[in-house]
């Protein structure tokens, strides 16, 4: 793993905080796959899902139930 300066993660960092904390779930975790440019958000561990919908945007919800366990963000980079 390479290993990174404190300097030049920090600004990103802080300016992720305030959208963290207003994220609707208080517990989550946060994968990305550089290779395939996808962003897994698990809500769960271990999440077991037993359906998921694909939006219009490229965002898959996976679900257990009716309750919503992760989203998988498919082209990462390209979203602001």
């Amino acid at each position: 793993m390479e290993k990174i300066k404190p300097n030049t993660i920090t600004p990103s960092v802080l300016q992720a905080v305030p959208m963290l904390i207003a994220f609707p779930h208080q517990r989550f975790w946060v994968d990305y796959d550089n290779e395939a440019d996808v962003l897994y958000i698990n809500f769960q561990r271990p999440q077991k899902a037993t359906d998921s919908q694909m939006t219009d945007e490229g965002i898959l919800l996976r679900y257990r139930g009716k309750q919503l366990v992760g989203m998988t963000i498919l082209d990462a980079s390209t979203r602001h």
